[in-house]
């Protein structure tokens, strides 16, 4: 997904935002400001990911050892 985001935003800031319609600008921005959102939400899933693998992994000790107590 990064990649895809990536390639888009390059393809974006390509355009001649000189040449545009008022509405084609608005879309322009629009249209940067959702793939920012999207870049964001890719930043937080990765973090969720991380914080899984964290929570598994104490799981799995805590079923896999002996209580002591």
């Amino acid at each position: 997904m990064a990649d895809t985001i990536a390639e888009t935003v390059d393809l974006l800031y390509t355009i001649d935002q000189d040449n545009l319609t008022l509405d084609q600008q608005i879309a322009l921005g629009s249209a940067l400001a959702a793939l920012a959102q999207a870049e964001r939400l890719e930043q937080i899933n990765e973090r969720l990911r991380g914080i899984h693998q964290v929570l598994n992994t104490w799981a799995l000790r805590a079923a896999t050892s002996t209580d002591t107590r």
